[in-house]
């Protein structure tokens, strides 16, 4: 009985090991080979993955990280939690063609303070074998400026160079500035700095963690394995993120995730669901055969979107966003609960349809409730507006619609005296 229930752990541990080195993973270096050998001899690995806090939100490219680091945590490895916030500063310029400004530093701070309870929805930083966390302002925030200098020796300019983004950059006539020139150093330190064994990064990070190998044979004599993960991107082939204005954050509300989620394009399905699911490969395999031969994806799309959201959340809160979506999007149905958003004084007496949708935070400024409402995005009572100019006279109760998705019912101050009509 012993023995037996030793060989389904150990052949359970063989299959983990597998799902690790391949499942949304784009390549190791030097190889998943040396890399499997080490770990199907029984030895932990100490690992990490660094996020620059240059946004508030962690989204659903993040997720894929996050997921992989969780992955080495199930099966016992130390996993660092690294957050980038003296690199933040600095600025990654990793898929930017033009320079990117610099953050302050009480940016940084004010941007890296909830990432730790955000990656709490994927990782366990508490209980058995917790994930750690550092700031890479621990040691470059104290290195001296000859200490810097002695570690930029051990790097060519020509290696720094290689770099594509350079290139491209000086065949386009735009300027390479030295601090995006000496970030892939800093970054490259961090791993020095922590003595790690792998790093985890998306491939738009090779070069920067290819050079922390590099850096890590001078300083350490040591080889670090590098684990690239696929980057997720629309169907442009933009990455998903602040930069590009596609985020989706992990902490969006439920209905909110699901609904981004549903507008994603089809081709995100079958990589969604390998990248930032635990839908089992055989089942995937299943329906990307379906959807090639023309099985309506819609339902796999929400499968997608319901186990991102279950994982983030709760079931309940998955099948309630689910549920929503169905109704408000599908079915065009008013949804049962909607945010009551009290009206601002300024508006009780009535006000354009362009100042209510600001005043009322549905429009990030003027210029943009104006296209909006031209463009037919807004209703006030299942009535479309498209005049900008036309005069809202609120009502109380009345239901505010902008998009297909996004529902607020007001609520009139108590001793508002108005008309109640709408014009």
């Amino acid at each position: 009985m012993f023995i037996l229930l030793y060989l389904n752990c150990y052949r359970y541990i063989m299959d983990k090991i597998e799902e690790l080195l391949t499942r949304g993973v784009e390549k190791i270096y030097p190889s998943k080979e040396d890399l499997e050998k080490i770990l199907r001899s029984g030895k932990k690995l100490k690992l990490y993955q660094g996020f620059d806090p240059t946004g508030m939100q962690l989204h659903i490219g993040h997720m894929v990280g996050l997921r992989k680091l969780k992955q080495w945590q199930d099966l016992g490895h130390e996993v660092i939690f690294l957050i980038g916030d003296f690199t933040g500063m600095v600025g990654d310029p990793s898929g930017k063609t033009t320079s990117r400004k610099m953050l302050s530093e009480n940016e940084i701070k004010n941007n890296a303070k909830s990432y730790i309870e955000q990656a709490k929805s994927i990782l366990r930083f508490t209980g058995k074998n917790p994930v750690k966390i550092h700031y890479n302002s621990e040691w470059l925030g104290k290195l001296s400026a000859i200490e810097f200098l002695r570690i930029t020796s051990l790097l060519s300019v020509q290696q720094v160079y290689e770099r594509d983004l350079f290139q491209r950059r000086q065949k386009e006539g735009n300027d390479v500035f030295m601090n995006e020139f000496l970030y892939p150093v800093m970054q490259a330190y961090d791993c020095v700095a922590m003595n790690v064994d792998l790093e985890i990064g998306a491939t738009d990070q090779t070069f920067n963690m290819l050079m922390g190998r590099k850096l890590m044979r001078h300083m350490l004599k040591k080889d670090k394995f590098v684990m690239v993960t696929p980057l997720l991107t629309d169907s442009e082939g933009k990455k998903i993120g602040k930069t590009e204005g596609n985020i989706i954050g992990i902490t969006d509300k439920p209905t909110e995730l699901f609904t981004k989620i549903m507008a994603l394009t089809d081709d995100m399905i079958v990589k969604g669901l390998e990248w930032l699911t635990d839908i089992s490969i055989k089942e995937i395999q299943t329906i990307a055969t379906q959807t090639k031969y023309g099985t309506n994806p819609l339902e796999f799309k929400k499968r997608l979107a319901f186990e991102i959201v279950k994982q983030l959340n709760t079931e309940d809160d998955a099948k309630k966003a689910q549920d929503h979506f169905e109704k408000t999007v599908q079915k065009k149905e008013l949804p049962e609960e909607m945010p009551i958003v009290n009206l601002p004084q300024t508006l009780v007496s009535g006000a354009t349809i362009v100042d209510t949708l600001v005043g009322l935070n549905l429009a990030e400024s003027k210029s943009d409730a104006k296209r909006l409402t031209e463009q037919g995005g807004v209703a006030i009572n299942n009535e479309i507006i498209k005049d900008p100019n036309s005069i809202f006279l609120p009502k109380e109760g009345a239901i505010v619609r902008v998009g297909k998705r996004k529902f607020i019912r007001i609520k009139l101050p108590e001793t508002s005296k108005i008309p109640r009509v709408r014009i």
